[in-house]
């Protein structure tokens, strides 16, 4: 066991590929399925909306895939990321656990989302890609991906749920600084928009709205825009594998390994990217680390949602895929850690919990905001609200180790920082946070909306 603080790889050790789970789960994939024939998808469908290179990934079963050159060059801009030893919340817990985070909130955008924005960016302008559209939910991927374009030349369409759009100006500005269009969804500018604005002019939006704006855009553009997201589907959570496989040989320099790998979860990116490399050591040499993904209360679709087809979006023009999810027709709660208000879950990751392999929690947000307050007067990183979920099972993992007098391993990761989320930690500060948890009788109301997959047909 080192003494060090933090754990620093240099350039030379920065990954040269991506890991793929897909080739180790024990959990075969369920078919992806057209939104309107119900049938699988083909690659034409897909290229709609992707580049093949970026298909092609999304279906492969090859355990590594290497990352191109001028991808790495970017990375180099801020990876590979320190892995720190959190010494100081240790003692202000008081706890014999050993806290471990992996800090990418280091990127120029301070958040893990680079990491696929990049990847996704050349894929584009490799095939030729002019212009590109997305969603995003608190901001941090629609950062990512305005940098990302801004450096391979790409024009960029970015659809910002309504309440985030309000809540988090700065991360509009700074989309907009990197030339990026920034649009509130719903909005005017789609078919979908205007018919949910002409129902409710109030309506506050939510990713799977954002995400049907975005579809939209690029499926009706005849062909001069592409579509990138920024969680949930296979090469998304692909590229993130950076993470894990950095924080692999940091452990390996601190002379530790982690008893439990925590992230939090939205659509699974993030997440998957830090845990991913280390389910690969459980499953093929033998370790045991607990894999724990935390979500809102608002926003249960793992420990709340129903394992099922559903529409990725809510419009129904993205494919169908096989998720636990609270049902496309979802509207979150106006909570602060808007990346993290999406209706479902990564298929792969999905899969993987319905298994046993990853295990789940759901924090409420004033308990939630206390965590993030008491590791960021501890360690002085001021964390994302996203991040923050993780933060909160990091420290109370700790406190149970303190209970129980066991030394334990944590690592989590801190997905990213919470300059421009300030908003929200006034209303913490002010004691004017409410926690929410969403119902289970919502979630049953809305598995009504599923769409009919026979399953012999799947």
């Amino acid at each position: 066991m080192s003494d060090q603080t933090r754990f620093i790889l240099n350039e030379t050790d920065l990954p040269k590929a991506w890991y793929n789970i897909l080739a180790d789960s024990p959990v075969p994939p369920a078919p992806v399925l057209h939104p309107q024939t119900l049938e699988p998808v083909t690659p034409d469908f897909l290229s709609v909306l992707f580049p093949m290179e970026l298909i092609l990934q999304e279906i492969s079963t090859e355990r590594f895939i290497e990352i191109p050159e001028p991808v790495r060059e970017i990375y180099k801009l801020y990876r590979p990321t320190p892995l720190v030893r959190a010494r100081r919340l240790e003692q202000m817990l008081d706890t014999p656990a050993h806290i471990y985070f992996k800090n990418e909130s280091v990127s120029p955008v301070g958040s893990h989302k680079p990491n696929t924005a990049i990847a996704q960016a050349y894929y584009n302008k490799a095939a030729g890609t002019k212009a590109m559209t997305t969603e995003t939910g608190a901001g941090q991927w629609g950062a990512a991906l305005s940098m990302a374009c801004n450096f391979f030349g790409i024009d960029l369409e970015v659809y910002m749920v309504k309440v985030s759009y309000e809540q988090k100006p700065y991360r509009r500005i700074f989309m907009q600084t990197y030339g990026a269009q920034v649009f509130p969804s719903p909005s005017e500018r789609t078919q979908y928009g205007r018919a949910l604005l002409a129902r409710d002019p109030n309506n506050r939006g939510s990713l799977g709205i954002a995400i049907s704006e975005a579809v939209e855009a690029a499926a009706t553009s005849g062909g001069t825009k592409k579509y990138s997201l920024g969680s949930v589907l296979n090469h998304v959570l692909l590229h993130q594998t950076v993470i894990g496989e950095e924080a692999l040989k940091q452990m390996d320099l601190a002379g530790e390994y982690p008893d439990v790998v925590i992230g939090c979860v939205g659509g699974g990116s993030n997440f998957a990217g830090l845990a991913y490399p280390f389910l690969r050591q459980n499953l093929k040499d033998g370790q045991r680390t607990r894999l724990v993904a935390v979500e809102p209360t608002a926003t249960p679709s793992l420990t709340k949602g129903v394992y099922t087809f559903d529409y990725g979006d809510t419009a129904r023009m993205a494919p169908i895929v096989k998720m636990y999810t609270l049902g496309h027709t979802f509207m979150p709660a106006g909570i602060h850690a808007g990346g993290l208000r999406y209706h479902g879950m990564a298929p792969s990751l999905s899969a993987l919990y319905d298994a046993g392999l990853i295990e789940a929690a759901a924090v409420p947000q004033v308990a939630t905001f206390e965590a993030a307050v008491l590791f960021t007067r501890a360690e002085g990183i001021l964390p994302a609200p996203e991040s923050a979920h993780a933060v909160r099972v990091a420290i109370d993992e700790a406190l149970e180790a303190k209970k129980r007098g066991e030394k334990r391993v944590i690592l989590f990761n801190l997905s990213g920082h919470g300059h421009f989320d300030m908003a929200a930690y006034q209303s913490y500060l002010a004691g004017e946070l409410q926690d929410y948890a969403y119902p289970a009788e919502a979630v049953a109301e809305a598995m009504k909306e599923l769409p009919q997959v026979e399953m012999a047909a799947v």
